[in-house]
């Protein structure tokens, strides 16, 4: 009975206190760890700069939504890597969450007063705006090599980089109530990202996927990275693609809630795999 006044007795700046309190720790723990941001670059510029390279004389884009005309293929990539950054920032935050329960900081955070639920969002909205300086760098990069992209895309984007940051991170959290040790996230890393990535329309038009294997198609179709990729797409040319958005917020309410469950000790995962700590 008391926990609960003390958890309705926070007023609006001692939430805001928290949540900043969490955000600052993760970005020193961005900027301490510098192989962190390069590692986040290297994989997409390497498709840029290497891959698109190639691809370009064998792969053409057709005019298709958001385009008004032909493209380059390192045009239409750029979409999918800029979502290729935020999946494996998502992924990384679900290690540094598995590192922090082995060390006992996680059990530290999630024993504090405050709401269980907001302490984890507080941690998803931190890993999502260190994906958003990752895209932004990324961008920056792209356009001084000659990506042509819309003058005001960053800003259009910016809203379509949050809940997809926000979906891929619930979707890190989530796994990282899953993963009881480190040595079992390369696991991770070879059974979630890259099909995740590779079965989406980051790399190539979902209608090519489509005259090659439907099968693969439909899995591209029930993918929700997908409809991450579609909505970035989108909204760097300042359209909003009604049915991603649609997607992306359904699947990031599930992600989290799933997430939510899975850190509760009383119901979920953690309880069963000694995890957790008392709320």
């Amino acid at each position: 009975m008391s926990d609960l006044v003390l958890r309705r007795g926070f007023t609006i700046g001692q939430y805001l206190t928290c949540l900043r309190g969490i955000m600052w720790r993760e970005a020193l723990r961005f900027v301490h760890q510098r192989e962190r941001f390069v590692s986040a670059l290297v994989r997409p510029l390497v498709w840029l700069f290497i891959f698109a390279a190639g691809f370009r004389q064998i792969l053409g884009v057709s005019i298709i939504p958001p385009y008004q005309t032909y493209v380059l293929y390192e045009v239409y990539v750029t979409p999918g890597l800029i979502a290729m950054i935020q999946l494996f920032n998502g992924m990384q935050s679900s290690l540094s969450m598995v590192y922090d329960r082995e060390m006992g900081n996680m059990r530290m955070l999630l024993v504090s007063p405050f709401p269980r639920w907001f302490l984890l969002v507080s941690k998803l909205l931190a890993s999502t705006a260190v994906s958003i300086l990752q895209v932004a760098a990324f961008v920056l990069v792209a356009t001084l090599w000659g990506v042509d992209l819309p003058t005001w895309s960053f800003v259009t984007v910016l809203p379509a980089l949050v809940l997809c940051g926000l979906m891929l991170g619930a979707l890190g959290m989530l796994l990282s109530s899953l993963i009881k040790q480190l040595e079992n996230f390369a696991g991770v890393m070879n059974f979630v990202i890259f099909p995740m990535f590779f079965a989406s329309s980051a790399l190539y038009p979902l209608w090519l996927v489509q005259q090659s294997s439907p099968v693969v198609y439909f899995i591209c179709r029930i993918n929700p990275f997908t409809y991450g990729v579609e909505l970035i797409r989108f909204m760097l040319y300042g359209t909003v693609d009604i049915t991603a958005l649609t997607v992306v917020v359904a699947v990031t309410v599930v992600f989290m809630t799933g997430a939510i469950l899975a850190y509760d000790p009383a119901r979920g995962l953690l309880v069963r795999r000694g995890g957790g700590g008392p709320a």
